[in-house]
């Protein structure tokens, strides 16, 4: 993709991305996530119906009549967004590729925490870290993340979420609220996911196409599998090699649905052909 194109489509995804941030998610993402605490902002006379308790009284001996102390909300956040670049974000058979609906997500909640102040950062990930770019605020730093989801080239097709997740724990010393974009059709992340939901704030997205759901009955067909590249001849007439593949599939969403569940990290699930509109705001909702 040469830099005109790039550009082309960096700022189409921005102009989409952003009107649905300003328009729907800013808030939301706002009520949802919650800043650290409290920080003391100034002090004001004292008013009726303010709490006794915040009466600044050093202020208030000063003066000869009461202050009180007036606190905010530290708001200031730190996002980070991981998203899965193994092979498998290529598949699509309705609109659009995973890896495009992946793109989408992570530029609306990224303008969505650009619109709250709030910090940003990407994590690229296979079975290995591809790539990572530290957190920092702004609308060209948003621009940078969206280009590397569009045009980054991974050096490996395979996928290792536990690996993941383990870099997060050392790279993010600070709780930040991480979203992670996956199909997830991997297992054995389990304990380094417990581990990074004990320290932030953690929201699964499964992108996911119907179509990988089961295999349709068209007889032997030649299979390439996406991360390994090996060829395979399936009989998808065979009942039960139909019958395997929804087992082996579904073992992969229940893991991670269980493993999100039990470390107390939220779930999102997105098809390609669904709104990810409806669906992110629906979780945001529920929340808040």
């Amino acid at each position: 993709m040469d830099t005109k194109e790039l550009l082309k489509k960096v700022r189409k995804i921005e102009i989409k991305t952003r009107r649905l941030s300003d328009h729907i998610f800013g808030g939301e993402y706002h009520s949802t996530f919650k800043g650290r605490g409290m920080t003391f902002s100034e002090v004001r006379q004292y008013q009726f119906g303010d709490d006794v308790r915040n009466i600044d009284w050093n202020v208030t001996a000063r003066y000869n009549e009461p202050f009180v102390k007036v606190f905010e909300e530290e708001r200031e956040l730190t996002m980070m967004l991981m998203a899965d670049v193994s092979a498998s974000k290529f598949f699509g058979t309705k609109n659009q590729f995973k890896d495009e609906i992946v793109t989408e997500i992570a530029a609306t909640l990224a303008f969505s925490a650009t619109q709250n102040n709030d910090k940003i950062g990407l994590i690229l990930f296979s079975d290995d870290i591809e790539l990572y770019i530290p957190p920092k605020k702004g609308r060209s730093h948003v621009l940078r993340i969206i280009r590397e989801l569009i045009e980054f080239h991974p050096k490996s097709k395979n996928t290792n979420i536990s690996q993941a997740f383990k870099f997060l724990s050392n790279v993010m010393k600070k709780k930040a609220i991480v979203f992670v974009l996956s199909d997830f059709i991997a297992d054995e992340y389990k304990h380094n996911l417990k581990i990074s939901a004990g320290k932030h704030d953690i929201t699964g997205i499964r992108i996911y196409d119907k179509h990988e759901e089961t295999i349709p009955n068209i007889g032997m067909v030649q299979m390439e599998d996406e991360e390994t590249g090996e060829f395979l001849l399936v009989n998808t007439a065979s009942k039960k090699v139909r019958s395997n593949y929804e087992k082996f599939y579904l073992e992969k969403v229940n893991y991670f649905k269980d493993s999100f569940t039990k470390s107390g990290a939220g779930t999102i699930d997105c098809r390609v052909d669904e709104s990810y509109v409806k669906k992110l705001l629906g979780y945001f909702k529920r929340r808040g």
